[in-house]
């Protein structure tokens, strides 16, 4: 092999490869709803190294508290396939705009608008909702929820399949599905098991109860609270439920439980009285990823591989069975629990009316249009 030949191929292997999908371009085309965006990751000293960065991969739907379209499950998975093949990227960074909402799931206006009544066309949104969750799931970067409001529903999955949860104490948990036409089948039910044991998760995937931050904490679903309130330019914990570890009269623990009478009341007072501040959020996110950055990056990515399985192997078991599901629902529950909440009110609710609905299945009704109509929420007269 001459010189020149030997210099021609050291030259073409210093030429890295492109593992991406899309180019970078394409994808801030088509990303809708969605933001990529590389910022510095700090050192121990504050600063920012060069060089080397975190990806913030942000839900950009706050009117309808960050809940994902089409568009956007589309723009996700672009956004987690760049990040994890970006060399000079440590950690990935996941969250919502805004300090209302990480993300409240998919969105029920298209999904009562559009896929209530299409199963077909349904089966192939959860193909994308699939790879969105095997996409977080498989990135070769540690990623961390930063949970900046309500993590509910499809929220909640996509939020547990990252590896971490660092979250602001006001935020809220949980799943939405039996009472609005679905079943947490996305994640849920694999996830949660694992997670925080299978008493609790029969808790949160059957009864849909939403519950607060330090009680996700509590049960192990998150890694770090902080507050978020500020009242008169302090920082305090959420004044809606209890903060401090000790038993009511019944024996229960109520850490994270919501407080009720004059309690709520002072609390809901001293809400109003505050403003959000998500700095103290930030920080911590921002200090993990400095603790990742002092890592070896093979072994981090074999590691978090590792701890990844079982999620993973539970995961992979039962997504397209789910997939199956959940498009053929389209028919029956979810057309009417999605259309009840995308046109119900505060007034009326967001709910079918439940007793109807059992009453008439068990007297052997079929599902039909007039069957949907007839359990909508109505006013009241």
């Amino acid at each position: 092999m001459t010189i020149e030949a030997t210099r021609i191929i050291a030259a073409q292997r210093s030429e890295p490869k492109d593992h991406n999908l899309v180019t970078e371009a394409v994808r801030e085309t088509v990303s809708k709803g969605v933001h990529y965006e590389k910022r510095r990751v700090k050192g121990t000293n504050g600063n920012p190294v060069a060089g080397l960065f975190n990806a913030w991969i942000t839900l950009d739907n706050p009117s309808q508290f960050n809940s994902y379209t089409t568009d956007m499950a589309k723009a996700t998975i672009l956004a987690f396939r760049a990040a994890s093949a970006a060399r000079d990227v440590v950690a990935v960074v996941f969250t919502g705009a805004g300090d209302k909402a990480f993300c409240t799931g998919g969105n029920t206006k298209e999904y009562a608008e559009y896929y209530a009544g299409n199963p077909q066309e349904y089966r192939g949104y959860m193909r994308l909702f699939n790879d969105m969750v095997s996409a977080i799931i498989g990135c070769d970067k540690p990623v961390i929820c930063r949970v900046n409001g309500m993590r509910i529903g499809g929220g909640q999955e996509i939020g547990m399949a990252c590896d971490f949860s660092i979250a602001q104490d006001l935020a809220r948990f949980g799943q939405a599905g039996p009472k609005h036409g679905s079943a947490p089948i996305g994640g849920a039910t694999d996830f949660l098991p694992y997670m925080i044991g299978c008493e609790q998760a029969m808790v949160s995937g059957l009864l849909c109860e939403p519950f607060s931050a330090h009680k996700a904490y509590r049960l192990g679903i998150i890694s770090e609270i902080v507050p978020a309130l500020k009242v008169d330019g302090s920082f305090v914990a959420n004044p809606m439920v209890y903060t401090d570890r000790y038993l009511d009269e019944y024996g229960r623990i109520v850490l994270g439980e919501p407080k009720t009478g004059a309690a709520a009341a002072e609390g809901q007072a001293l809400l109003k009285r505050g403003t959000t501040d998500l700095s103290l959020l930030d920080e911590r996110v921002e200090a993990l990823c400095t603790k990742l950055l002092y890592t070896f990056p093979d072994c981090t990515t074999k590691t978090v591989e590792e701890l990844r399985k079982p999620k993973l192997n539970a995961w992979n078991a039962n997504k397209e069975n789910a997939r199956d599901w959940l498009a053929l629902n389209m028919m029956t529950e979810a057309r009417a629990g999605f259309r009840a909440f995308n046109e119900g009110t505060r007034e009326t609710g967001r709910e079918v009316d439940f007793v109807a609905l059992r009453r008439a299945l068990a007297a052997n009704t079929p599902w039909s249009d007039e069957l949907t109509e007839s359990i909508m929420p109505r006013a009241r007269s």
